[in-house]
């Protein structure tokens, strides 16, 4: 009997335990992100922090292309949306917006929150703003169709890394080449640590 019991307190704590971990992921999905674009109306910009999710990831690869400028209209009375151009990868959630929400709506429209809804979305990201009188003038809200542009930061000046070609050399991880592959010692290789 205390066997039975036994496992199964350890079959409830096991339970618990995924329960809060698939919480922290999901949790993490949206709100650890370090990705971010601006969002520019009438020559305003403000930031937008991304959370990391498919769509978001396929967005920043088109930005990092070229800005993406669509129409966006008000739209009852809480949110301008507008046609983005082009599909991205939709997660649909039930989701309740608060102000400051960017949402992506039937895969193509992207949604400006100034006031909340609930509905099934996916969630890009928020706009970072001050007050929600900030946010609602950036928005022009209830005055009709505005243009808005996403685009990435403006670069650092930092130029991105690219791959070196692959060789076969080996060479030591303060990168002094080796003349052959050594017998015990820890070394890279086409870009992979080896340990013999």
């Amino acid at each position: 009997m205390k066997r039975i019991m036994i496992t199964r307190l350890v079959l409830a704590v096991a339970a618990l335990l995924l329960t809060a971990c698939s919480s922290e992921e999901a949790q993490a999905q949206t709100t650890s992100s370090d990705m971010k674009i601006n969002i520019t109306i009438e020559g305003k910009t403000l930031p937008v922090t991304l959370v990391d999710n498919e769509a978001t990831r396929t967005l920043m690869a088109a930005l990092q292309q070229s800005a993406i400028t669509y129409e966006a209209d008000d739209y009852g009375g809480f949110e301008k949306v507008g046609a983005l151009g082009r599909s991205l990868p939709t997660s649909n959630q039930q989701i309740t917006t608060a102000a400051g929400d960017v949402i992506l709506y039937s895969g193509n429209q992207i949604v400006l929150f100034y006031g909340s809804n609930s509905w099934s979305y996916t969630r890009l990201g928020r706009i970072e703003y001050q007050s929600t009188d900030e946010l609602k003038t950036f928005l022009k809200a209830g005055q009709g169709r505005i243009s808005v542009t996403l685009s990435v930061p403006e670069s650092t000046g930092i130029d991105p890394i690219s791959a070196a070609k692959q060789d076969d050399k080996s060479y030591t991880l303060t990168g002094t080449a080796l003349k052959q592959e050594p017998a015990r010692r820890v070394f890279v290789k086409n870009g992979k640590k080896y340990i013999k």
